[in-house]
């Protein structure tokens, strides 16, 4: 238990760093256009993807840093990205909300909310055609259920009993909207219920938890019992994005919420020394910001590069 607790305590600070240090290069003007921060729900990524094999598939969010991090991507690529590199895990077309890469079957963000949901929906089918016991895991915010995809896409999963794992990250507010102020039903894993799908709400910031039930759900979907949603309760420490004047909530309840920041908690619970895994972590990031500092933009004359039908020379 406590050599989990430290490789947990090790992922969530490469993701609580990495996303600090990109708050600080937004407001430098290394990194552009928009930028969600996934500071405060670092225990839903590091408990989930440990529990996916190589050959299941990952469909994301906007915010989905963390998700790329503790799915294998490097930090490298990642960051490149964030700067629009060419050396960027999309070659720096997609930026903040667009991270992919194919070699670990991550599906990349989305920036339509709740717009990876039919994505999923359409790996599960493939992988079930194609006889794999795959499994998809399809992550989507609180914001997500108010969408017509969300009923779709769940009510044809249950249908088929396609083997996706919908994990919805609730952090309480669809950016400025607060839940109870658009879900006249605020318990989100009863919407999934109702379409006949196993469904619980998780403590999502437990990383222990958050493992403990996706390791369940991930067996019982690979057994082809259907698709399961897990309800994580999270939340997010910053502002939805870097625009965002955050006018909607009150410090007060921003300092309640920090009380239970998993990072120090996970280290109280099992007495975990953090420096040396501060000390990696840091020496990871400044090597990113690095390597995507020096990297170049894509070159001017393949800008066209698989937009139309003419490759590029090489």
């Amino acid at each position: 238990m406590s050599a989990a607790a430290r490789e947990y305590l090790r992922q969530m600070l490469r993701i609580r760093r990495f996303e600090e240090r990109c708050a600080e290069l937004y407001s430098a003007g290394k990194i552009r256009g928009f930028l969600h921060l996934y500071i405060g729900e670092e225990a839903i990524a590091a408990g989930t993807l440990p529990c996916l094999g190589p050959g299941d598939a990952v469909v994301s969010t906007y915010r989905e840093h963390g998700h790329a991090l503790a799915r294998g991507l490097s930090m490298r690529s990642v960051m490149a990205e964030m700067f629009g590199k060419v050396t960027g895990c999309s070659r720096g077309r997609g930026g903040s909300m667009h991270l992919f890469d194919a070699s670990r079957r991550f599906y990349g963000g989305n920036a339509i909310v709740a717009g990876g949901l039919p994505l999923a929906a359409g790996l599960g089918l493939a992988d079930q055609l194609l006889g794999r016991k795959n499994v998809t895991a399809c992550f989507l915010g609180d914001g997500s259920v108010a969408e017509g995809e969300f009923h779709e896409t769940l009510n044809l999963a249950a249908l088929w009993k396609l083997p996706v794992l919908f994990l919805c990250e609730n952090n309480r507010y669809a950016m400025g909207t607060a839940l109870e102020r658009a879900q006249s039903e605020t318990n989100l894993s009863k919407k999934a219920a109702a379409y006949r799908i196993h469904s619980e709400q998780v403590d999502g910031m437990d990383v222990f938890a958050v493992a403990e039930a996706v390791t369940r759900a991930v067996a019982a979907v690979r057994a082809a019992e259907g698709p399961w949603f897990l309800e994580l309760l999270t939340y997010r420490f910053r502002a939805h994005s870097m625009f965002d004047p955050e006018l909607y909530r009150s410090k007060a309840e921003v300092q309640e919420w920090l009380k239970r920041d998993p990072i120090p908690a996970l280290i109280a619970a099992y007495g975990l020394d953090p420096a040396p895994f501060e000390a990696e972590v840091k020496a990871e990031v400044d090597d990113a910001v690095a390597f995507a500092d020096a990297s170049a933009l894509e070159p001017v004359d393949e800008l066209l590069w698989r937009v139309t039908m003419r490759e590029v020379p090489r």
